[in-house]
């Protein structure tokens, strides 16, 4: 493949996921990391692009699909009934990972009385943490992505490589008997090394994600311990999902 093509499959990538790890775009184009490494510095030179540290971002995107606060608007009534109902099954002084998800976050709210120790890479998670004095908050790694509210790269994902914890609250985009599925790829390394780090893995889900498919899949359903979801969720899937050992968790 030609440089110019790289270029443009790279670019045309980007303006789908909004960004992309070093690796991504190397396994895209089927070359080397030295060769997208310089694909980018002509797409930055362009404008379209900005590099990152192990990776790349869109300098505009067009939508605000994945920005936090839009995110976050979505579901909220249900969003607040889940998280609550997830903080209900942490117990004191646990270790706890939040990811970046708008629903974790809505658990993370409802934590502090836990005095739990929590380790995220979740920039809103972590300032609404900022004063607490009961709280013990481990940030990870990783470039700041704004758009996401959250820290990204091979950093971020290090530091869930290397750390032991009681549970994982996690958000997603979607899921099916297939398995949990997530709207942005950037985030999945780092989701998957959150899971293997817990000895207790429980999604946050609202009844909108329940059969849905979504651009990656992050796991299959063997790692989910359980999932916490709202009075929409349709009966049908939830039956499956607990036939398959996963506990279902309703909130009111």
């Amino acid at each position: 493949m030609q440089a110019e093509e790289r270029q443009t499959r790279i670019e045309a990538y980007l303006q789908q996921m909004e960004f992309a790890s070093l690796d991504e775009l190397s396994e895209l184009v089927d070359a080397s990391a030295s060769s997208v490494r310089r694909d980018l510095s002509i797409l930055e030179t362009k404008g379209t692009v900005k590099r990152t540290h192990g990776g790349a971002r869109l300098t505009a995107p067009k939508t605000d699909e994945f920005t936090f606060t839009a995110r976050d608007s979505h579901q909220l009534a249900e969003k607040e009934a889940i998280g609550k109902a997830c903080a209900e099954l942490i117990s004191a002084n646990q270790s706890v990972i939040v990811d970046a998800g708008t629903t974790a976050y809505h658990a993370a709210r409802y934590l502090e009385s836990k005095t739990p120790q929590i380790i995220t890479n979740s920039l809103p998670v972590a300032n609404l943490y900022n004063a607490a004095t009961q709280v013990e908050v481990l940030v990870s790694g990783g470039v700041i992505y704004p758009r996401l509210g959250v820290l990204v790269g091979p950093h971020a994902v290090e530091t869930f490589s290397k750390v032991h914890v009681d549970v994982a609250i996690m958000s997603a985009g979607g899921i099916t008997m297939e398995g949990i599925m997530n709207s942005h790829a950037l985030l999945v390394d780092i989701q998957r090394a959150m899971i293997h780090a817990a000895q207790k893995v429980i999604f946050c889900l609202d009844h909108t994600k329940f059969g849905r498919k979504s651009v990656s899949i992050l796991c299959d359903l063997a790692p989910v311990d359980t999932i916490v979801t709202d009075a929409g969720v349709p009966s049908e899937l939830v039956e499956e999902l607990r036939s398959s050992g996963i506990d279902i968790v309703i909130a009111n």
